[in-house]
């Protein structure tokens, strides 16, 4: 009889300076599938980062010795393109840009649901894990065929200009972050400088109404910073 595949264990390493919550972390239920390392302080970490194999690092902002967005920098400029999901008090736009704009996968604000935590970790492996081209996006009930371009929300295909759909597809390959108009006018119209124009606005009002003004909000604003795709 031949034996069952095992199934992998992603390994984690968190670098986080405060105990409390890196033990919180790492007890936690939600990854006793996983096998989490902890360390707190950058010089350690960056030296694990470089010298072994993740799967994912969550990585602190603030740390000893070596900060993370300097762990980061050093990692990519090193061709090593471990996902890391910053976990961090920094909580400015500016903060969140320049951390994804480093190389990095994802960016959360303490202090934070372990829940969500969780989905963004799990959502990182799904991706790296894919032994298989990409070829559909979904959140909540909309659906994108990268192949077709098609859009289907609850079943039902939506008639969606390329834009907007550029637009969606930008919103659901980075759910929960908060994303601002600069963000978005850099990834879907390759705009890099400032400029006075009102794209963004009047393409999310006509995304919002081909998403159904009825159903369940996905595209929320947040006043004074951006947007963020969420289901509640």
């Amino acid at each position: 009889m031949t034996a069952a595949p095992q199934e992998t264990v992603p390994h984690i390493l968190l670098v986080e300076d405060d105990c409390e919550t890196a033990s919180y972390i790492k007890t936690s239920p939600m990854f006793a599938h996983m096998e989490i390392m902890t360390v707190t302080d950058g010089n350690l970490g960056l030296d694990l980062a470089l010298e072994e194999q993740w799967d994912c690092i969550i990585l602190d902002r603030r740390l000893p010795y070596v900060d993370g967005l300097t762990i980061l920098i050093t990692m990519r400029a090193a061709n090593i393109r471990t996902p890391v999901l910053f976990l961090t008090t920094m909580d400015g736009i500016s903060d969140r840009v320049t951390g994804l704009k480093s190389g990095g996968d994802d960016y959360l604000v303490k202090p934070f649901s372990m829940a969500e935590l969780s989905a963004r970790l799990d959502a990182i492996l799904r991706r790296i894990n894919s032994q298989h081209p990409e070829t559909c996006l979904v959140f909540a009930d909309v659906e994108i065929d990268l192949l077709s371009r098609e859009v289907r929300r609850g079943g039902l295909r939506l008639y969606i200009q390329e834009q907007e759909l550029k637009l969606l597809e930008y919103f659901m390959r980075n759910p929960y972050i908060i994303i601002t108009r600069e963000m978005i006018l850099q990834a879907v119209w390759d705009i890099d400088f400032p400029i006075r124009t009102n794209l963004v606005e009047t393409h999310l009002c006509r995304l919002r109404e081909r998403l159904g003004r009825n159903a369940l909000p996905l595209i929320h604003t947040i006043r004074g910073q951006g947007y963020v795709l969420r289901d509640s």
